[in-house]
């Protein structure tokens, strides 16, 4: 059995080898809980919180404006969406389908106003690689010395930043399991957050409502529309 972390609510779930072995490259971004719409957001650790206006949210309102489904222009975002952190950056990034053509998108914001923002697209590329792409583009995007949260709906890549990145580099860059996934991607944003302590990286719901991180998706989606 292969162990991996759910995007989506942060749960841990097993897929059998047997079944990977079916789509070589693929790495299943959410739990099967998740995919039904059933998963609750669990208590974040402590190395990655969210801000107080995200927990107070209940788990009915949030399932009612869960967006996974939906290919959202920036402008439709911003009409529909209100809820969440009005300061910060955030970042956001997926391949349709995992692996396949992706984007990337990232915002930051101030008082609740776009101070500036990008987005990007590859041909061929996985989910992973499109979020730590976004981080990598969130780090550049902010001021040198200027403070900010970047927020992500990855919580896999949060916890490879936050907590793993720097034993893994102890041990010359391999996990005890064997080779880290990405690697390119996973230095190059690791030593940018150490070089940067006045950003932090926070984890923040997928597709919950809250209105910049949709908006951060709205610009990783943004080559879908381009082809409809």
């Amino acid at each position: 059995m292969s162990e991996f972390i759910c995007n989506d609510c942060g749960a841990t779930f097993l897929l059998p080898r047997r079944v990977l072995a079916r789509y070589p490259g693929w790495t299943p971004r959410r739990c099967a809980e998740c995919r039904d719409q059933e998963c609750d957001p669990p208590a974040l650790t402590k190395q990655i919180q969210s801000p107080p206006s995200l927990r107070s949210s209940s788990k009915a309102s949030r399932q009612r404006l869960r967006t996974a489904d939906l290919v959202l222009t920036t402008d439709e975002v911003l009409a529909r969406f209100t809820d969440g952190p009005q300061d910060g950056v955030f970042t956001d990034g997926s391949s349709v389908p995992n692996p396949g053509p992706g984007g990337w998108g990232v915002v930051y914001v101030a008082g609740g106003q776009v101070v500036s923002e990008r987005h990007g697209h590859e041909p061929e590329t996985t989910n992973n690689r499109m979020e730590l792409t976004a981080l990598i583009q969130a780090v550049k995007l902010v001021p040198s010395g200027k403070s900010a949260v970047v927020y992500s709906d990855s919580r896999l890549s949060v916890s490879t930043i936050t907590e793993w990145a720097a034993g893994w580099e102890a041990r010359g860059w391999r996990r005890k399991s064997g080779p880290v996934e990405n690697l390119d991607l996973v230095v190059t944003a690791y030593r940018l957050f150490l070089s940067r302590s006045e950003l932090s990286l926070k984890w923040i719901p997928a597709h919950s409502g809250y209105k910049w991180n949709e908006y951060a998706d709205a610009l990783a989606s943004r080559w879908r529309l381009d082809l409809l």
